[in-house]
């Protein structure tokens, strides 16, 4: 059985679709049962035999490195890659290279939760003789995602239209596979260099199909299906508060988020809502479906 032992952590990115939510945490520091979301995939990280980590780090970077530190408490040895300006999922590795010193690595999205078997992934990365190994399931919303296509166990292609698949944002790759990208420029995966490789060689990119779960928190919405979910499945239903937070008696807080140091007035209502730290909650006040964030200096509000 092969195996990987070094993974880099895509946590760089802008959290674009997660406004307001990531005005205020980078999406990678999000709090998802408690647990910030670079942590839970750290610990799943290192259950599955990784045992050194990089995340690579350009928006709100303290905010994940507060929660991550040097990797003590999620079971391996944690390093960061600082990006100025943002190099993109090509561009990111190429960056992290010199600090993963390995000739394979996984590349994992800081923005999914999944339980794909990590062993499995790298054993058919090695059978199969590709460069690249992408984790993918049949795609769930087509007319939401990107598609991958393929052939004959290898991807043959990217796509948005007909029978697809989706990739899970896990990933087993040879570290020449980026030696070649221009170092310190913005480059992409999927959109520019996997292309180049599967017309310079029809299988160099392997496709591990399977039934794995998966979890999109990349959208406010998602967020809150993902932590309802894992706060129930986990049995604790008090993790879907943070630290620090006062809910006065006569509130009704109903499947919904609070993060640290929120506070909760006198017959206020939130339901199905999120509310980032250092929030204060009017007395009275009534909130359905919303993102509630204190960021850029003031309250922001948005329907989820």
């Amino acid at each position: 059985m092969s195996r990987v032992d070094r993974a880099l952590v895509l946590t760089a990115g802008l959290g674009t679709r997660l406004r307001p939510l990531s005005l205020a945490r980078a999406k990678a520091a999000l709090p998802v049962g408690g647990v910030p979301l670079a942590v839970r995939i750290l610990r799943w990280l290192a259950s599955s035999g990784v045992t050194e980590a990089v995340l690579n780090l350009h928006y709100r970077p303290e905010t994940i490195a507060r929660e991550v530190g040097d990797g003590t408490g999620t079971g391996l040895r944690v390093r960061y890659s600082w990006e100025q300006p943002l190099l993109g999922s090509a561009g990111g590795p190429r960056k992290a290279l010199s600090i993963l010193d390995a000739d394979r690595f996984l590349v994992i999205n800081g923005d999914t939760l999944t339980d794909v078997p990590v062993a499995a992934v790298t054993d058919a990365h090695e059978r199969s003789g590709a460069l690249v190994t992408m984790a993918l399931i049949p795609n769930p919303r087509p007319e939401y995602y990107g598609g991958v296509l393929v052939r004959d166990g290898f991807v043959c292609g990217f796509t948005n239209a007909g029978r697809n698949y989706h990739f899970i944002g896990v990933q087993v790759v040879d570290a020449a596979v980026f030696a070649g990208v221009p170092d310190d420029r913005p480059s992409n995966s999927v959109g520019s260099l996997y292309p180049s490789l599967i017309k310079a060689r029809a299988n160099a990119i392997g496709a591990f199909v399977c039934q794995a779960a998966f979890d999109d928190l990349g959208t406010p919405a998602g967020y809150l299906e993902t932590s309802l979910r894992v706060a129930s499945d986990e049995g604790r239903g008090d993790a879907l508060h943070g630290a620090d937070c006062s809910i006065h008696p006569t509130a009704r807080v109903t499947r919904s988020v609070l993060w640290d140091r929120v506070w909760v007035g006198d017959g206020a209502s939130l339901d199905e809502c999120v509310v980032s730290d250092d929030v204060a909650i009017p007395s009275g006040a009534r909130f359905e479906r919303q993102a509630i964030v204190r960021g850029e200096g003031r309250l922001i509000t948005a329907p989820l």
